[in-house]
């Protein structure tokens, strides 16, 4: 089963940015909801 792990991510650069400064500026900035799991192995 996949985890899930918050990321903050500045609307205007695309920039990863901390889950506290995303919340101190809602306008500008998205708190993002990404699976994290393991990655299958290729062949």
């Amino acid at each position: 089963m996949a985890r899930q792990s918050k990321r903050g991510r500045d609307a205007g650069t695309g920039q990863f940015i901390t889950i506290k400064e995303a919340k101190r500026r809602p306008k500008t900035t998205v708190i993002e909801t990404i699976k994290v799991g393991r990655t299958k192995k290729r062949k």
